[in-house]
């Protein structure tokens, strides 16, 4: 059996085979001159002319060996095809007429199985391997042995190609069969093949094909022309196959030339996909700290779309099927799966993602900065702003100001002053910092903060609502120096009721729905014995200038208090009238849901163990509960001020949960009965005419107001309040402030689900860090199912769960960490007996 091998350099035959010259005798056929590769015009179509002599004097006799350059033949042949298809088209529109039906059954050799035949067969969807048939298994299947020596049993349709003229192969001869056959093909000869039949528009079987590029079509050629067709893309297409035979017909120039074009495109695709993979695979092997930075990898913009791709598949947010489509091939060559949590690690391995990425930030696509427009604009407020309300504000530098927040608090919105009354009653002053004093509805700098809504405060940064530099040094009161401010100055009965005039009882009657005759009746005796409970305080709203004495966080505001110096006279009386206001609070219905509170400062997050500062604040502290309750007053106080007015605000208010309050009695008070509160809350609700009751902290009315400078909604009480303060109308409508606080609220929710978030995965974080053994303090707030405990870690203010073994609802017990992982939000306790 002569074979041929094609190995890139040389073409060898056997001298010994009785065809040994018919490979010459094959290029002498279809490459001279005078041949019908080239009769009549076909020479000159194609542009060749390079002499027979230039190929016949490379062919060499060594040892019984004929030997031809392919560089004389093949590349030659090639270069000729590529400078005749840049002149002109073979025949672009020219279509295969082959004869179909009948005439292309004639030409399938039908082809039956038997012992000793060497076949094809595809065994997976992308795996096909040779195999010797062995005997029938069944009806219609058989048994072969593979090239890898496993006999199987296969299907009539698994069978690929029979290879023609093999009688009893053995099957420990396929491997070298193989080998020969991979070493034999040449798929440049299919091109030559193409042409000449798209010239004669002929159909072509694997034989055949066989007979006119290697001269024979003995086993091995027919298998090699098999191969050739079977891995072909470009050329050729199938026209008719019958069981495992088939005719190819050549592709039309035009398709051929598309495809060739794709070709080379899915080339160059793959050639750079590999080159980025080797980039990823580079940065991975470097140490943490010589990881290219995050810019390196934004340079240039192919490596940006694939390392975009990925980043939008790691936080769920593809734009399009092909950033999909990209970043599943990268982890699939990656050898990672096709997940999520691959891509985010495969990002944070090459230095792209810090390791404490915040992947809720990503997701929610939340701007971190302002823009270069909003920047300009307010330092051009800063430098020009003038005070729009300077002849009406009154000279409060006298007073002793107080103001109160956490220690790392960078904008400060409000401060508090009391004194006593001669007649024994405390007056109180709460000074709230005035944005607007520098801000109109519509500006520049009034439109970005509409947009943000509020600022968001998380444990690695806080992202302001309005640019750093006018929050900080514009609008925040600061301790020391003369700041702008709106007032609410009220006066408290000695229970901590707000002073009512007769005036004020007849024009200020609550707004209540009576929903039966019950209620009606309850509410008669409410209002005879309790008139006090539907009535404005003496209060005053005003636009002011107040110089603030003492900047305290809760910690130190404390130690003031404990101290209880005379010279600190004035904060005793606020934790005064702070008690008697939550004392009267608690008489209308209020509900204490005061717990644990936690704060995390983490001042390094990019690196890979960053400090965690934790902070447990517990609410019901007199100093927290001394601000708490001074908001509060002031959100009741200007409610009344804008229901006598008639100003359009956003009056917000909760309404009672149909459960009694009062069934949680039996739950120990703090943390334990707060929670079961909670849990019953309803949602809070706005009214944007008129005030409506809060359920919750048990007042009639309540508007936030107290926090401008990190709130919009408070923006836009202070718009509204302070035109009526000036003699102006209300810039905004009540239907315009409803649709406004639509959108505000949808971003606040955006704003408090990331801090919550972010706050979870540091204190899991914190958790994990933790020495294995030690233990932590749990209260057991209520019970899930069985035994499986909702649980309060007191010294980080956490809930988990955990399975406890006698424990009741209130009870404390003690937990060990048993796994935290704060990628996934999971955290599991164990109980500690004895």
């Amino acid at each position: 059996m002569a074979v041929r091998a094609v190995n890139g350099c040389s073409i060898l035959r056997s001298a010994s085979s009785a065809t040994s010259l018919s490979l010459l005798a094959f290029r002498r056929r279809h490459f001279q001159f005078n041949t019908s590769f080239f009769r009549g015009s076909s020479i000159s179509q194609l542009g060749l002319s390079f002499p027979l002599s230039r190929f016949e004097r490379k062919l060499l006799y060594h040892g019984g060996t004929w030997s031809c350059s392919v560089h004389s033949l093949v590349d030659s042949v090639m270069e000729e095809l590529r400078t005749s298809r840049k002149r002109r088209r073979i025949r672009a529109t020219s279509r295969v007429e082959i004869a179909t039906g009948d005439a292309l059954e004639d030409r399938l050799e039908k082809r039956t199985l038997q012992k000793g035949l060497l076949l094809e067969f595809k065994k997976e969807s992308d795996r096909v391997l040779l195999a010797v048939a062995q005997k029938p298994d069944g009806k219609k299947n058989w048994m072969v042995s593979d090239q890898n020596g496993v006999t199987s049993s296969i299907k009539p349709q698994q069978i690929t190609y029979i290879i023609p003229g093999v009688v009893k192969f053995n099957p420990e001869d396929i491997g070298d069969f193989i080998l020969k056959a991979q070493n034999n093909l040449d798929p440049a000869l299919l091109e030559f093949a193409w042409v000449e039949l798209l010239e004669k528009n002929k159909s072509v079987t694997t034989e055949e094909l066989a007979e006119m590029i290697f001269g024979s079509a003995q086993p091995l050629e027919s298998y090699c022309a098999h191969l050739l067709l079977s891995k072909d893309e470009i050329y050729f297409t199938v026209l008719e196959t019958k069981g495992s035979c088939s005719v190819y017909g050549p592709r039309p120039a035009v398709q051929v030339e598309e495809l060739q074009r794709r070709k080379l495109m899915k080339e160059a695709a793959e050639k750079e996909l590999q080159e980025f993979i080797q980039l990823l695979k580079s940065a991975k092997a470097m140490s943490r700290d010589g990881k290219p930075p995050k810019s390196s990898w934004m340079a240039d913009e192919k490596i940006r779309h694939k390392i975009e791709s990925l980043e939008s598949y790691a936080i769920d947010a593809c734009k399009n099927d092909d950033q999909k489509r990209t970043a599943g091939l990268i982890l699939k060559t990656m050898g990672l799966a096709k997940t999520a949590s691959s891509a985010i690690n495969l990002l944070i391995d090459i230095g792209y993602f810090p390791v404490h990425v915040n992947l809720e930030l990503l997701k929610l696509d939340i701007e971190t900065d302002h823009s270069e427009e909003v920047k300009a604009a307010a330092e051009s407020l800063l430098a020009e702003s003038p005070d729009p309300d300077e002849l009406i504000r009154k000279d409060l530098t006298h007073l002793k100001v107080y103001a109160i927040d956490v220690d790392e608090a960078d904008e400060l919105d409000d401060a508090l002053s009391a004194t006593r009354l001669q007649d024994g009653r405390i007056r109180v002053w709460i000074h709230v910092a005035d944005p607007t004093r520098f801000l109109h509805p519509g500006n520049v700098v009034d439109r970005a903060a509409m947009k943000r809504g509020t600022s968001i405060f998380l444990p690695t940064a806080t992202y302001p609502m309005f640019p750093e530099k006018l929050a900080m040094e514009g609008m925040s009161l600061e301790q020391g120096e003369i700041c702008h401010a709106v007032t609410v100055a009220v006066v408290l009965r000695s229970d901590g009721r707000k002073i009512l005039s007769e005036k004020e009882a007849d024009d200020c009657f609550p707004l209540v729905y009576a929903i039966s005759l019950e209620c009606v009746r309850f509410f008669t005796f409410f209002v005879v014995r309790h008139p006090q409970a539907r009535c404005i305080a003496e209060f005053s709203v005003d636009n002011t200038i107040i110089k603030p004495t003492y900047m305290l966080t809760h910690e130190s505001a404390s130690e003031l208090l404990n101290l209880d110096l005379a010279e600190e006279a004035d904060l005793k009386l606020l934790s005064e009238a702070a008690t008697l206001r939550w004392k009267w609070r608690c008489q209308q219905g209020a509900t204490d849901a005061a717990s644990l509170e936690t704060r995390i400062k983490v001042p390094n997050p990019e690196n890979l163990e960053p400090v965690i500062n934790l902070y447990v604040e517990n609410q019901t502290d007199p100093t927290m509960r001394l601000v708490s309750e001074m908001m509060i007053l002031c959100g009741e106080v200007i409610a009344t001020y804008g229901s006598r007015n008639n100003i359009p605000l956003p009056y917000r208010g909760q309404p009672q949960s149909n459960i009694d309050t009062s069934t949680f009695a039996h739950l120990p008070e703090g943390p334990v009965r707060s929670a079961a509160i909670v849990r019953i809350m309803r949602a809070a609700e706005f009214d944007f005419r008129s005030p409506i009751r809060h359920g919750l902290l048990g007042i009639p009315g309540y508007v936030q107001f107290t926090s401008p400078i990190r709130r919009y909604l408070d923006l836009l009480a202070h718009y509204q309040v302070k035109s009526v303060i000036r003699g102006e109308s209300p810039p905004f409508s009540a239907g315009q402030l409803e649709g406004i606080a639509a959108t505000i609220n949808m971003n606040t929710r955006v704003a408090r689900k990331l801090s919550n978030s972010s706050l979870r995965y540091w204190i899991i974080e914190f958790l994990r860090r933790q020495p294995k053994e030690r233990r932590y303090r749990a209260l057991v707030l209520r019970f899930i199912k069985d035994r499986n405990a909702a649980l309060l870690l007191i010294e980080v203010g956490f809930q988990a769960s955990a399975w406890v073994s006698t424990a009741q609802i209130g009870d404390e017990v003690e937990v060990r960490i048993e796994e935290a992982h704060p990628r996934d939000d999971a955290i599991y306790l164990k109980e500690v007996v004895g």
